[in-house]
């Protein structure tokens, strides 16, 4: 009797349809929560594989095929290799060519440290992903302008571009990108040396949309370049890093503290001929947005600068005045309220306990203190002064600490 009254078995792949079980999918946050929803049958392997938007591979050509027909909406794909992890012979040219041929929707491709690739490879991608919008070959050390070049004529998306350490890159790459790329918004140059003034000033004639900018190392890059990024994209520019250029000058602070106004990152460090009146007017300028700021061995940055900056610019949240031997603890005198996390005053002889004491009172948000090599500040002087840190904030005095990640590098 109980079995005449059962109901009937419904599957539930014939209730639900394959947009409400992409619903369903799309619901669920973890990915291992993902990945066993593709447990459940060969439709719905297909189905999680077909919305799957990002993967991660060390795979060859052949098995990088299959990936790419099983993951057909893939937007996002990381090859990058590690330095201390990478495997020979890596990405080849062979692996960008189905690459190019098998993931037609890809916008974003992590190529970091793919050292066996080329140009050749590079113009597969070019001619076969007219939608991508961000790579990064940082540290591809074999290519060219010619190849870099062709991947611009065939990507007019691009808006992020990673090119540390391609040492032959040329200012004839940047001209081709103000040809092709002009929503250009994120460009890594570090390391660039062949990178000019008249390179920067033919990209930012066309690309007016940059808001990130690394020509740290581009040793060729000075005054004249700076100035007119400044210019041209002082409604865009919040990152801007030089580090170690040393034709830099206070020419260059003066333009951005004109022109940018809503900077918010600036890597000076080792630009050894910026001096206190060009900071104090970017200080003046920026006193709203500057929140990183990295100005180690800038040996003509003293008291009057530094204060103007911790006084005016109320959200900065990093600083490094490393090797600034004229700082003294002058330039932490005052009541203010500082809003500082990271600060590195390491190798600054004038700077002694009284100084951090008279920052400490000023800063409670302290989340790291690199003091090393400060001859006036050690771990007895701090404890014998009753300096009271705040509780999560980890003091280096003498290096056996592991800096922190912060955007000052």
């Amino acid at each position: 009797m109980a079995a005449a009254f059962a109901s009937p078995q419904v599957c539930i792949n014939e209730t639900l349809t394959d947009d409400e079980l992409r619903a369903i999918l799309s619901r669920l946050e973890s990915d291992k929560d993902k990945e066993v929803f593709g447990l459940v049958c060969k439709k719905w392997l297909h189905l999680q594989s077909t919305e799957r938007k990002k993967l991660s591979a060390r795979a060859g050509p052949h098995m990088l095929s299959r990936m790419a027909a099983r993951f057909t909406r893939v937007l996002e794909l990381d090859l990058s290799q590690s330095v201390s992890r990478s495997f020979y012979p890596g990405v080849t040219d062979s692996d960008l060519s189905v690459i190019a041929e098998g993931f037609k929707c890809l916008k974003v491709l992590n190529l970091h440290n793919c050292k066996a690739i080329t140009d050749r490879g590079l113009a597969s991608i070019g001619n076969g992903l007219p939608l991508l919008q961000s790579l990064d070959v940082s540290y591809c050390r074999k290519l060219t302008d010619k190849g870099l070049s062709t991947l611009a004529e065939g990507c007019h998306d691009l808006r992020t571009l990673h090119l540390a350490g391609c040492r032959f890159v040329t200012d004839g790459l940047l001209l081709t990108l103000s040809k092709n790329c002009k929503n250009l918004e994120e460009l890594g140059l570090q390391g660039c040396t062949n990178i000019t003034d008249t390179g920067l000033v033919d990209l930012v004639n066309v690309c007016r949309s940059i808001r990130f900018l690394d020509i740290s190392k581009c040793s060729n890059v000075g005054d004249i370049g700076i100035s007119k990024v400044a210019e041209a994209c002082a409604s865009s520019l919040r990152t801007l890093k030089l580090l170690d250029c040393y034709k830099v000058g206070d020419e260059s602070i003066c333009s951005l503290a004109q022109f940018c106004k809503n900077l918010e990152t600036l890597i000076i460090g080792g630009c050894r001929n910026v001096s206190d009146e060009s900071l104090k007017s970017l200080a003046a300028a920026c006193k709203s947005s500057l929140k990183n700021l990295r100005m180690d061995w800038c040996c003509n940055i003293s008291d009057s600068s530094l204060s103007c900056i911790l006084t005016q610019c109320k959200n900065l949240e990093a600083l490094d005045i490393g090797c600034c031997e004229e700082v003294t603890d002058a330039a932490f005198r005052g009541e203010n309220d500082f809003g500082l996390k990271f600060l590195k005053v390491s190798s600054c002889p004038k700077i002694t306990v009284s100084g951090i004491g008279m920052l400490l009172n000023q800063c409670n948000s302290l989340e790291y203190l690199d003091v090393r090599s400060c001859p006036n500040v050690t771990k007895a002087g701090c404890d014998e002064a009753g300096l009271m840190f705040p509780e999560y904030c980890k003091v280096n005095f003498t290096g056996r600490l592991a800096e922190p990640d912060t955007v000052l590098v």
